[in-house]
């Protein structure tokens, strides 16, 4: 009987355990997630009207839209507006604030042109996870963080793609004012990670205790989104020295990965 009720006593623990790393895991989610902006290749700067390019990373979630990041070139005053903001700040909102493990959370993303000239843009995500000290766990993979791509449009780069990066491109010209669609719609922590735990196994006086941990104790999500444009004059050689790749463009101005 002793030891049936250990081992009762030890899954109540782990029970325990697992509440305490949802809310690790919750206090910690919006923290990092954050989104950074660039805008041109050094290497071209002699052919670009740098001046003239904007871009603004849009987020819309459960709670409305708003603008997280952006940068542009204010000609009256002769110098650049930039506003730097974070990703998924308003994602725990839908659960009052405790993270649900498996749950779809509405996060879409898209890119406003708020330059003076038509443009391309492209669009790096990077996930991963780190600890409490900010260190990368390479134990926990970034494909349990998923961000459901829609698929509406936008062109992954599967070359230069990992899984810890997503590259995409805007095949089409961002024209003024015009926002591309959504390039996910929605953010979950896979159900997966809670098989990924440690146990241990100790017997005493005849007793056994079994200790699960899970993985993801204490540690962080991050989310980055990375945003960038270039004019579409000479629009390939542009691309080219810009991103690194080759591109073809048809007579509506539309882009293709050369493979």
């Amino acid at each position: 009987m002793k030891l049936i009720k250990r081992i009762f006593e030890g899954k109540k623990g782990t029970l325990i355990l697992f509440a305490a790393a949802a809310i690790l895991i919750a206090c910690s989610a919006v923290e990092p997630a954050r989104a950074a902006l660039t805008y041109f290749s050094n290497d071209y700067t002699m052919q670009m009207e740098i001046q003239d390019i904007g871009v603004t990373l849009v987020e819309k979630s459960a709670k409305g839209t708003k603008d997280i990041s952006s940068r542009d070139y204010l000609g009256s005053d002769d110098r650049w507006r930039q506003t730097s903001g974070a990703l998924l700040t308003d994602m725990l909102k839908e659960t009052d604030g405790e993270l649900v493990i498996g749950r779809s959370y509405k996060e879409e993303l898209s890119v406003r042109n708020t330059g003076t000239i038509d443009e391309y843009v492209r669009v790096r995500i990077f996930k991963s996870w780190t600890d409490e000290k900010g260190n990368k766990v390479t134990t926990l993979a970034p494909s349990l963080i998923e961000l459901n791509m829609t698929n509406n449009g936008w062109i992954v780069d599967t070359a230069a793609s990992t899984e810890e990066r997503t590259v995409l491109y805007w095949p089409h010209i961002l024209k003024v004012g015009e926002s591309t669609a959504a390039l996910c719609d929605s953010i979950t922590i896979s159900n997966a990670i809670m098989s990924k735990v440690t146990e241990t196994t100790e017997t005493k006086d005849g007793l056994t205790t079994i200790t699960t941990t899970y993985c993801y104790d204490g540690m962080k999500f991050n989310v980055e989104a990375e945003v960038d444009a270039v004019q579409t004059h000479n629009a390939a050689a542009a691309i080219k020295s810009a991103w690194g790749v080759d591109v073809n463009v048809s007579g509506n101005g539309t882009i293709s990965l050369v493979k």
